[in-house]
């Protein structure tokens, strides 16, 4: 629902304010919808995993450049297997990359989206800039609906709501050999925050292509748990 502001007037939510000029959904296969929305400011893109009547939901973002792989194109594949386990996955290209405002909204927007289906409680996950995308969402929301925000390579620029991430579960991962942003910025992250694991790759580059059977089963176990509260 819309918030009244100060002056009586209904305060639009993230989607509202989207100005949605038109939209469309199509299925890629089983279990994967593709979704469009025409907005004044871009197109925003959603590749939807699972049922879309989930309450347990990951939603995920790229870099500055935008995109719907996440490093090394590990979020398709978590999108697959997360699904098989009930739990619905967003993918979502933001309409203006490298616009921290408008894709922590894009970000935000979808999560309504999901929620408007049925969703309640939300991990946020981003890759390079998208980490910071993650967390400012995350910030926006109570401990009980984002409980959990996992960062791949983040930046530290713009992370700055991480200190109200205290009750969180998160989970900062970064390669030790990234020569886009060094692992310092995910230590950073993490004292801002106060709280937090760290996972470190030997040999890990920005992508963490090299890792990615390593953190594939590190997010499979850790997501489901965070979601189920445990």
């Amino acid at each position: 629902m819309a918030e009244e502001d100060e002056s009586g007037e209904d305060e639009q939510t993230p989607l509202e304010a989207l100005g949605i000029l038109a939209s469309q959904t199509a299925t890629i296969a089983p279990g994967l919808d593709h979704l469009e929305a025409y907005t004044m400011e871009g197109l925003l893109t959603v590749m939807w995993h699972g049922p879309s009547e989930a309450e347990r939901v990951v939603a995920m973002v790229g870099g500055a450049m935008g995109g719907l792989l996440g490093a090394g194109g590990l979020y398709h594949e978590i999108g697959v297997a997360l699904a098989d386990m009930g739990i619905g996955v967003l993918r979502v290209g933001y309409r203006r990359p490298n616009d921290l405002d408008l894709c922590t909204h894009d970000l935000l927007a979808a999560m309504e989206l999901a929620a408007r289906h049925g969703a309640r409680r939300f991990v946020t996950v981003g890759h390079s800039f998208g980490g910071a995308v993650a967390i400012r969402a995350a910030s926006r929301l109570t401990d009980t609906a984002a409980p959990g925000v996992v960062t791949l390579a983040t930046q530290s620029a713009g992370c700055e709501p991480a200190e109200e991430l205290v009750n969180r579960r998160l989970l900062f991962i970064h390669g030790d050999h990234d020569q886009i942003l060094p692992h310092q910025s995910s230590e950073m992250v993490r004292f801002l925050a106060g709280t937090g694991e760290l996972m470190i790759i030997p040999g890990g580059d920005h992508l963490l292509a090299g890792a990615r059977d390593e953190i594939r089963e590190r997010l499979l176990a850790w997501i489901p748990e965070v979601l189920a509260g445990d």
